[in-house]
């Protein structure tokens, strides 16, 4: 990186439901073009942002990281009016947390250590729901889906479990936390990991789903991990009930 340019951080919120995912994609409105358009505004030059990562149409966040670089220092209090003028200009469903300088080698995707997903769902109709959990018609066994997620923890090939088609150079993702748990009338599964493989969790909860409302065995998670084998893993639930709920490094 040139040394007049000067690395900057910002965490930022989002409701996905209007847009096509964080990436930029062609004739398609993403959290990533509105925010890019919105700090080239206020920094009048082009800014790129490089994000923690990417989610799909429909999938929200609680806690996003992207890294931009600019030739402008801005000290704190610069960055304190870069936050509120963002916060202006943004939509409703995306809020700015904070900007703030990091060293000149920091990166929001290759520097993240840990990521932690949401996925929310509940059984009663509620209208103030929509577009935020998925309403399921019976009440799964949440014993048996946590004992069935613990064939999930630890380093593992998680083929099963992927999109197909996608370039990675490795589908290997170490979890190290994967369970439900009830929160109000909603039925939450939360699971971390130092990465992610596109449509891991939504096929996560789709299979433990097997197990609790479709009589699988607890060991149906691991027979789908181990043949490495897409079709075999249960379909994925939909996405607006996936939150990317925060994201670590080691520097935060």
């Amino acid at each position: 990186m040139s040394e007049l340019l000067k690395r900057y951080f910002i965490e930022f919120c989002y409701k996905g439901t209007a847009y096509h995912g964080w990436q930029i994609q062609q004739n398609a409105t993403s959290v990533q073009s509105v925010m890019q358009s919105a700090l080239s505004r206020v920094l009048k030059e082009p800014i790129r942002l490089t994000g923690a990562g990417r989610t799909d149409t429909g999938v929200h966040a609680k806690q996003m990281f992207a890294h931009f670089d600019s030739q402008e220092f801005l000290d704190d209090n610069k960055l304190a009016r870069l936050v509120k003028s963002l916060n202006s200009m943004l939509p409703y469903d995306i809020s700015v947390f904070k900007v703030f300088q990091v060293h000149e080698n920091a990166h929001a995707r290759f520097d993240a250590t840990q990521r932690t997903y949401e996925y929310f769902t509940h059984l009663n109709k509620d209208p103030f729901l929509k577009d935020l959990s998925w309403k399921l018609w019976s009440m799964p066994d949440v014993e048996k889906m946590n004992d069935a997620a613990k064939f999930l923890l630890g380093k593992h090939d998680f083929s099963c479990f992927s999109k197909t088609h996608t370039q990675v150079y490795t589908h290997i993702c170490e979890v190290r936390y994967a369970s439900w748990r009830f929160q109000g009338n909603q039925l939450v599964f939360e699971i971390s990991a130092n990465r992610f493989l596109r449509d891991m969790v939504r096929a996560i909860v789709g299979t433990l789903l097997e197990v609790g409302n479709k009589g699988k065995s607890v060991e149906f998670i691991k027979e789908v991990m181990d043949s490495k084998n897409r079709s075999l893993a249960g379909q994925s639930v939909p996405a607006h009930g996936l939150f990317l709920k925060n994201i670590q490094y080691p520097y935060l």
